[in-house]
Order: C-alpha cells, then structure tokens, then sequence
C-alpha cells in the first residue's frame, strides 16, 4: 500500500499466497513465495500509481509475527517452508518445558505464555528436524527471522539481519525489560545466539534497499508487528485505548504507556513499539482463526465463492437458528490456551442450512472478541466505552454490528480500515521525516462509521452463555502430543 502526507491510499496491490497443510494442526508457507509476492505487489502498486521509486520517501514493514524463517547466510535459500504462527506442531515441546518448570521464567522475562504459537519452539523444531541443520547453526551458517527480518534480508540482498523490538518480543527469547536476546532463555530453547537478528527500534533508518530490489536505492525505515503496527495506525498512543484487527485471527490489544502490567487473566504482555529510547507496552487477547473461518468456508466447505459472498449468505437466515460453530483448528488461544481444542459446530438440526453455518462462522469471530475484551477489562480494571476495530473483515456490516450488540459499546470503524499497512507507514515516515511528529500523525485519524449496539442484553448475554457451551465441547478434543 501507498500513502500520501494525508495518510490517505495513493496505490495498493494484494496477492493470495499458498497456505501449506502437511498434517492436521501444521501450517506453512514458501518464504520465497512471500519474497516473490511482496516484490510483485509492491512493483503493481508503484505502477497502478504512476509513481517511480524515487517518489517514495521510505519503506515500512509489517507482518505476521510469529511466523518463523531459517535461512543459509551463504546462500539465502531457506532450508525449510516458514513455520506460521498458526502452527501447532511444537505443543508437546510446550508441554515438556512447562513440566521442566520453564513456564513462569519465561513469562516473567517475556510476557507471553509458553505456548507454540510464539517463534521460540518452531526455531527449536527446525534446528532438531532439518538435517545438519543445528551443525550449521552453531557454526553461524544460519540465520533467523521472522518475515520483516527475511523481506529486509532480501531488499537489501543479504546486506542487512534486523528485526525490531515488537518482533523480538514475540519468540519467546527476549527479555522486554532489560530489551535485549536472553542467554538463559537461549539455552532453555536450544538457539544458538549466531542465528539472531539485530533488535532496533521500530521508527529508524535500517537501511536503503539494494540497486536490486524492486524499489532500489530507498530507505527501510520502519518495522513492526501487524498487531503492533494496527495498534499505532489505529492512533492508540494513550494509555487505556484498545484496537481489534480482524485478520487471519483476531487481535486486540490496549495501549498501556510504558508500564508493562502483568496479566492476570492469561492475555500476553508486549512491546508495543520502541521509538528513540522509549518503549511503550500493551495488553494482547490473541484468537487463531478469524478471517481464516471465511476462507475454510469458502475453499474447504465451498459455501461461497468469494470471501465477501459470506454476508449476504449470512443475511439469507434471520438469526444462527442455535447454531454455534468454534473454529478452533489449530487450539485456543487467549484467554483459554488449549493447543488441543479442535473445531466444532454444535446445535445442527435439520433445519440448518448453509446460511445459519455462515452465520455461525461470523458470530464466532465476535465471541471470540468478546472473550478477549471481558479478560482485558478484568486486568485494567475499567469497562471498555469504544472498541476501534480494522482489518480486512470490518468491511462485513453484519459483523461489526453484532460485534456492538454482544459488547454492548459502539464499534467504530476508521476511514482507513487498513490500519497495519498504515501505522507502519507512519513510523517508516516518521524516520524519514515525512512527518513531523505522532502529533501531526494522531490529526489524520477519522473515523468511517460507528457501529451502535441494538440487541436486548438479555438476549447478547444468553449467546453468550451458549457460546461458553459450544467452548466446552471444543476444548482437550486432540490427545496431548
């Protein structure tokens, strides 16, 4: 995506890339087909703009976080697909570490919970199952990275290992008090520290991109977590706001200054940017599948035939008919972190159709939120009085409605529903200069529509209690790993 001064979208470009299943509760994807995709889009957006890489003040990344890349340092191939965040095939080393008393070490140090969602144990995994993989590593052959480190490895071909403080504190290896790699951490996990990327702040000049590159000769200049970077596009800069994206999964996270606050109802601790010497922090309530229920819905049921086409289907029946649906296919996780848990749809009588499932799979997305903010509101002790929500599935009126009637509070959309693309814009322009300050940044906000709740809260709350019925039959189902 292209933005101007005014924050508004002079050029964008999308492209779908495979997603990989090579067992039930394993997901991947081809780093070079992310590299290729990036390259490609980022050429269409330039050219459907009439814009030249020297029109371009600076680059931002953003990404998914978790997701997990090796590469040879020699060669810049990837010696395995990208382990996905979404992935679950390292559960059972969780389980072992948390028998071996590892679980409150790293959560004092790194604010998150050991589960397999984070980078550390996938980085573990491919050291232990890639053939001379761990040889290579420990001879500093190797390199690791989340995406932003891998699309900047190759922008800058093979110049620059960076990543930023956002992504760091999603590997289970960083320490986001001290903001540092942890050695005791490094040596719970089996990872070598050779294989690591520089930490920077998320808002600063990394590097200019290679006479290679599809953009060549123009600086890199800001990185942040999809989340983090939602959290900043979404304006949250004081303590107390809270964004959820609707993605892939869903995300809502609460902005609180620079006080780490520990929580106690299972939602992770994270950096939620570094800018200078400053770092600032948030709550998160992370649910695996959101967005992805659509397309289940569409590739794997083939209910619809585009993403879009699941809210007219929705609107085909008047309510879910007592349909739930949990989406767990790859576990829970906040509040309730069970890599076990599996999808389920309860509440089928004859009378279901097609629709009332359609239906089902939206509400789920709003439950799932729900969950998340009754947790955040019992750590910070207050009572949420607006939820800014983006991300690609606030485009679904539907959605966003029964997501007001559940909380009982408006959601509010911005004009820019694409608010990850846009916050790390806004700190790759930052560095660049392209804006003077967060001020002149916070000015540009506006909102696009503002969802108001309707629902009886007699009726929400009974959905509610049904929903935690349906959670119930899906929890525990696989066997521990």
């Amino acid at each position: 995506m292209l933005f101007d001064r005014s924050g508004a979208i002079r050029g964008v470009a999308q492209r779908e890339f495979r997603q990989i299943f090579p067992q039930p509760g394993w997901v991947e994807h081809d780093p070079q087909e992310i590299w290729s995709s990036q390259a490609g889009v980022a050429a269409e957006a330039l050219a459907g703009a009439n814009l030249a890489a020297s029109d371009i003040a600076a680059i931002g990344v953003a990404n998914q976080r978790e997701t997990t890349v090796v590469w040879d340092r020699r060669t810049g191939q990837p010696i395995h697909n990208a382990i996905v965040w979404q992935d679950r095939r390292t559960a059972g080393m969780c389980d072992r570490l948390r028998e071996a008393g590892h679980a409150d070490l790293i959560r004092d140090r790194t604010g998150l919970v050991l589960d397999a969602y984070f980078s550390g144990t996938k980085v573990r995994w491919l050291l232990d199952h890639v053939e001379g993989a761990r040889d290579k590593a420990e001879r500093g052959e190797l390199a690791f990275g989340t995406v932003d480190s891998w699309l900047i490895w190759n922008m800058t071909a093979g110049g620059v290992h960076v990543t930023d403080a956002t992504n760091a504190s999603r590997t289970l290896l960083y320490n986001i008090h001290a903001n540092k790699w942890d050695d005791e951490l490094l040596g719970i996990f089996g990872v070598p520290r050779s294989l690591l990327p520089q930490v920077r702040s998320s808002s600063e000049v990394y590097a200019r991109t290679s006479d290679r590159a599809f953009m060549p000769n123009v600086p890199i200049a800001g990185i942040a977590g999809d989340q983090q970077a939602a959290l900043f596009g979404q304006v949250c800069a004081k303590p107390g706001m809270v964004k959820n994206t609707y993605g892939t999964g869903c995300f809502l996270l609460m902005q609180t200054g620079e006080q780490a606050v520990q929580s106690k109802h299972r939602l992770l601790t994270t950096i939620a940017w570094r800018i200078g010497d400053r770092t600032e922090y948030a709550l998160e309530g992370s649910v695996f599948v959101a967005g992805a229920v659509v397309q289940w819905l569409r590739d794997g049921l083939g209910l619809i035939r585009a993403s879009a086409d699941v809210e007219s289907l929705a609107r085909s029946v008047p309510d879910n008919g007592g349909v739930y649906f949990v989406p767990a296919f790859t576990g829970l996780g906040s509040p309730h972190w069970d890599p076990y848990a599996r999808g389920t749809i309860v509440g089928l009588t004859r009378g279901a159709t097609a629709g009332h499932i359609a239906r089902a799979a939206l509400e789920s997305i709003a439950f799932q939120t729900a969950d998340l903010i009754r947790a955040m509101e019992a750590d910070a002790a207050l009572r949420l009085a607006e939820l800014r929500v983006d991300g690609g599935a606030t485009a679904n009126n539907l959605l966003m409605q029964f997501q007001s009637d559940l909380l009982g509070v408006p959601a509010v959309r911005p004009r820019i529903a694409e608010t990850t693309a846009l916050g790390a814009a806004y700190l790759a322009g930052l560095a660049a200069n392209f804006w003077a300050d967060q001020e002149e940044i916070a000015a540009q906000w506006q909102a696009d529509q503002r969802f108001e709740p309707a629902m009886d809260r007699d009726i929400a709350e009974n959905m509610l209690r049904q929903w935690r019925r349906a959670l119930e039959r899906a929890k525990g189902w696989e066997p521990p790993s």
